[in-house]
């Protein structure tokens, strides 16, 4: 069963933006999905309390990769407060949609996001916004693997 995907998804999985590691990150986050093999680290420089850069490393799948890369895009130059806010639907959305077996990806990569900004305000020491605890959920949920 071939899978379409948009031209943004392959545009983004092609030439993924703000690919690599922020030495002076000051939030990494990392998350993943065991079952499927997506694996994503998020790391973010934070100034005055806008996400003035942000990196992220991927292993896993084209729709891991585009779904990462658009997340960056949506968070550089925003207020951390703003970034707090981004969803997966967000990302599904500027990406043109993603097949539904795909949707997974985008909720690893607001995941991802969420965790380094865990790990900025931690290292701030301030309060985590209840944004950022990520709900539990069920990894095999959305993500086409055969178990």
């Amino acid at each position: 069963m071939a899978m379409t995907y948009s031209e943004k998804v392959m545009e983004h999985f092609r030439n993924p933006r703000n690919v690599g590691k922020l030495e002076d990150a000051n939030g990494v986050g990392e998350v993943g999905n065991a079952v499927c093999g997506d694996i994503m680290k998020m790391y973010l420089k934070v100034k005055d309390g806008i996400i003035e850069d942000v990196k992220f490393n991927t292993f896993g799948c084209g729709s891991a990769i585009a779904t990462s890369s658009m997340a960056t895009e949506l968070i550089k130059g925003q207020p951390v407060g703003d970034a707090l806010k981004l969803t997966n639907k967000a990302v599904v959305e500027a990406l043109g949609g993603l097949p539904p077996v795909k949707i997974h990806c985008s909720v690893l990569a607001e995941e991802a996001v969420k965790a380094a900004l865990k790990d900025y305000y931690e290292r701030q020491g301030l309060p985590v916004p209840e944004e950022c605890l990520v709900e539990e959920h069920d990894e095999h949920e959305g993500c086409g693997c055969s178990l």
